[in-house]
């Protein structure tokens, strides 16, 4: 893995520390700031909502900044955010850090997965932004465990301090490893916000929302379902919990080589999979042990589905992929807020703990049936993942000839006319390497 692809994992783990580890000490944030624990779990949504804002506001703010500048700029401001919730000293405040911390989440993700789709060779571009993802994905298995034992020993304030360490120890690895990706002459916010026009693009993002709504069904009431249907006891939980990781870290290492063939078959087949696995659930939930091997499953095809989904926008939205990649994760929060709001109608209409299952594979079949829809749209339609001509032909020409800084060599003299056909077909030949090295073959889709 090259170091810059190591950087921006480090980022995924930050942010999906922080994201999830509020969860596990809402409790003691609670007691600390004198509120009710159902009012501090707003502090989970002021996050999400900062991550909804943030992705596409932030991304278009920063339209025109060059990529490695940019990250740099959204990681001080992830910094600044979880330190700042460390030292809230009132629920408001503690509200308004969170919304703070929330708004570079979709922004880092979406800068950062092009960033690393151009890291690599076009055809391993997927596998690039795995490489990403599994930071969030290992933040499940680690960081979140860790940061809740860190909050529930030595209060809750320092496992933010510990978020805002590693931001630091983040924005380190990105300025000394992440090359200098200069943006093309057409970027810009309406640049941007004319490839989000298209309807590819919005059917992608509504195909994220409603098929990851069903795995936000079943997670947001996991603890729940396994205490009181499957009998596990609550200190058994965290280690369920990171057992998911660990299902949701292999989905997202078999993703990226499996987009990189096939984009759009691999997506239909995550979301049926998904769907299955979740009726499996709804059956396997009442013995520990087929939950526990159908939850791996369950966490593996969640995450198998995101690689694809972000290609695909990235892919959709041509050249200008930053936002679309961005909007992703807010597509993904709208997916957990929804996920959960029908889950819990499920639940409270007496349907039982182990309804969201079921709420969760008709989420993934309708997101499964949207992206099939959208392939259809989209049939003979091949499309770039990786940046547009332009970028790569104002990197070269703002490139330096040389390390010692030579002198750009002046154009060749005309050919003599006896030699016009072999360099035309020299020349056709060297053009079509560059392009090939320069946008590369992105997976069909």
């Amino acid at each position: 893995m090259p170091l810059a692809l190591l950087a921006l994992a480090v980022v995924a783990f930050g942010i999906g520390t922080t994201e999830f580890a509020t969860m596990g000490l809402l409790p003691e944030i609670a007691d600390g700031v004198g509120v009710s624990v159902p009012r501090a779990g707003n502090l989970v949504s002021a996050y999400a909502l900062g991550v909804v804002v943030g992705a596409p506001v932030l991304t278009g703010i920063g339209a025109r900044i060059p990529h490695k500048r940019l990250l740099l700029l959204l990681s001080g401001v992830f910094v600044v955010g979880n330190v700042a919730s460390a030292f809230a000293p009132n629920f408001s405040l503690l509200f308004a850090a969170r919304f703070l911390a929330g708004l570079p989440h979709g922004a880092l993700f979406g800068v950062g997965a092009v960033v690393a789709s151009r890291l690599v060779a076009p055809d391993r571009a997927s596998r690039a932004v795995s490489r990403m993802f599994l930071g969030l994905t290992v933040a499940n298995i680690v960081g979140v465990p860790a940061g809740t034992a860190l909050g529930q020993h030595l209060g809750w304030r320092s496992a933010y301090i510990a978020v805002g360490v590693l931001g630091l120890l983040a924005l380190a690895m990105l300025a000394a490893f992440v090359p200098h990706q200069p943006r093309g002459r057409q970027s810009g916010i309406r640049h941007e916000l004319r490839a989000m026009g298209n309807r590819h693009v919005g059917i992608g993002v509504l195909t994220a929302i409603v098929g990851f709504g069903g795995f936000f069904a079943v997670y947001s009431y996991l603890v729940p379902i396994l205490t009181h249907v499957t009998g596990i006891s609550n200190s058994s939980t965290t280690l369920v919990l990171s057992l998911y990781g660990v299902g949701m870290t292999i989905g997202t290492l078999v993703a990226g080589p499996l987009t990189d063939r096939a984009l759009r078959p691999t997506l239909y087949a995550g979301l049926g999979s998904l769907a299955l696995a979740l009726v499996a659930f709804y059956f396997t939930v009442h013995s520990t042990v087929p939950a526990l091997v159908t939850l791996v499953f369950i966490g593996a095809l969640g995450a198998l589905v995101t690689t694809p989904v972000q290609m695909l926008l990235m892919a959709k939205a041509k050249n200008a992929p930053t936002m679309a990649a961005a909007s992703n994760h807010s597509a993904f929060n709208l997916a957990n807020a929804g996920g959960a709001w029908l889950g819990g109608l499920a639940i409270s209409a007496g349907w039982g703990w182990t309804s969201p299952a079921l709420v969760g594979a008709v989420m993934a079949a309708a997101g499964l049936a949207l992206a099939v829809a959208g392939g259809l749209m989209d049939r003979g339609t091949p499309s770039e993942v990786v940046a547009s001509a332009a970028d790569g032909q104002e990197a070269a020409l703002n490139a330096p000839a040389t390390k010692t800084g030579a002198a750009p060599v002046a154009p060749a003299a005309p050919a003599p006319a006896s030699a016009s056909a072999s360099a035309s077909a020299s020349a056709s030949a060297s053009a079509s390497a560059s392009a090939s090295a320069s946008e590369g073959t992105p997976p069909r889709c």
